[in-house]
């Protein structure tokens, strides 16, 4: 079940299945921004291990990354109706709800930011519906191997 308050849907939690063991998820609304390390390790480079570190992330509320039974630096994959990328969870810089997750701008969250524009000429990188769940067998791909991926289709 999904409660919409204005922009901001509240958390929905579930768990799935997948041959004998659990996999929990967390359905979410996802914020799109700058941010202040993801400016800093433009510096050194958008192939750099900077910038993958500070731009392939999911800031989450603390308590969201718990009920996913995940701690900081562990795999995610975040989907939405456009795609999906797996990134690394982080517990969020600033405070964010419970429900809210950020990605800082940059190719993984480019992945799966809706392209229409609704007559701006600009996608919205705000109030998306997405979905967490744990990817701890999955990788991170560096900017070269996921815009490879995305061209190649």
């Amino acid at each position: 079940m999904v409660i919409t308050l204005g922009l901001f849907r509240l958390p929905t939690y579930a768990t799935a299945f997948i041959g004998t063991s659990e996999v929990a998820s967390l359905n979410v609304t996802l914020l799109s921004g700058r941010s202040l390390a993801q400016a800093k390790s433009r510096e050194a480079g958008r192939f750099s291990e900077e910038y993958l570190r500070n731009v392939a992330v999911c800031e989450l509320n603390p308590e969201d990354l718990a009920s996913l039974g995940i701690t900081q630096d562990q795999n995610v994959k975040v989907s939405t109706k456009t795609g999906s990328v797996v990134i690394r969870a982080a517990i969020a810089s600033q405070t964010l709800p419970r429900g809210i997750i950020f990605l800082p701008y940059g190719p993984w969250a480019n992945t799966v930011i809706p392209i229409e524009t609704y007559g701006t000429g600009m996608p919205s990188f705000k109030g998306i519906e997405a979905e967490v769940t744990p990817a701890a067998n999955e990788k991170v791909l560096d900017v070269r191997t996921l815009i490879g991926q995305l061209i190649s289709g």
